[in-house]
């Protein structure tokens, strides 16, 4: 009698942390080092395999994350209870896996995500801190942190937001740029002030040009009740700079279905 065949694989959650100072974001790409090529890189070494992974987001060339997730299929024996410890054994040292979980055989990270937060840092000082130079964003001149929480408060709810979308999106081109902000608060820390946004997603650069355009209004170059007017232009050239990417971190995606709700972490 013939064998049963019987599958054994199972898709996994891993949550990692990464510095992506070193790289040109998180997908691979073909002429520059990737965070997704670093953790296949450990999965070989581990796993004896290279699973397709798939991400939550891509994240530009050096954006950060405190919480990103990604998901793959695997049929091999190594538990997963043994797994971070010996991806983070073969993983460089700006890159760390933190947890990870069984979901259902087809979870796929990006469309199975609820909301993502991210925040977007700021360090509000005449010099540059030599210890988070490349995690922030410095403005010399004081920010108006008032007039910048009252500006973002007008993009919280359902808009259209081409005007905050780089030009050339793809996205942008088929029509698709109305979005739903839940969250968009601005907050001093010290001497940093720290922009947090949760939406149902994202336009391409739309955060770094939103945090663009806040820190506009923090400097009294525009008011936070031009906000409306600017959304409804639908025009990039209205919308303030787009931020260099070492100020954005990924804090956290939201699975609402799954167990174990990510908490927000300040920055170091």
């Amino acid at each position: 009698r013939p064998y049963d065949i019987v599958d054994n694989s199972m898709t996994y959650l891993l949550w990692i942390a990464y510095k992506g100072t070193n790289y040109g974001g998180f997908q691979v790409q073909p002429n520059a080092p990737t965070v997704c090529a670093a953790v296949q890189d450990a999965m070989q070494r581990v796993l004896g395999c290279r699973p397709d992974v798939k991400g939550c987001s891509r994240t530009d060339a050096g954006v950060h994350a405190r919480r990103f997730a990604l998901s793959f299929c695997y049929t091999g024996k190594v538990p997963a209870e043994k797994m971070v410890q010996a991806f983070n054994a073969h993983l460089p040292p700006d890159i760390r896996a933190l947890e990870i979980q069984p979901v259902p055989e087809d979870f796929h990270a990006r469309y199975a995500a609820h909301a993502k937060t991210y925040r977007y840092y700021i360090l509000n000082a005449r010099v540059d801190d030599p210890f988070t130079f490349d995690t922030c964003y410095r403005v010399g001149q004081p920010l108006d942190v008032a007039a910048m929480q009252a500006a973002a408060a007008q993009f919280v709810g359902t808009h259209d937001f081409l005007a905050l979308c780089a030009s050339g999106s793809s996205v942008a081109a088929h029509g698709d740029t109305v979005r739903t902000i839940t969250r968009c608060t601005v907050e001093k820390d010290g001497g940093n002030v720290i922009i947090t946004v949760t939406a149902d997603g994202y336009l391409y650069n739309m955060v770094r040009i939103l945090a663009g355009t806040l820190v506009e209004t923090g400097l009294h170059k525009r008011l936070p009740e031009s906000i409306p007017d600017l959304l409804a232009s639908r025009d990039r050239r209205l919308a303030g700079q787009t931020l260099p990417a070492k100020g954005l971190f990924l804090e956290n995606v939201e699975y609402p279905e799954l167990p174990g709700a990510a908490t927000l972490r300040q920055h170091p």
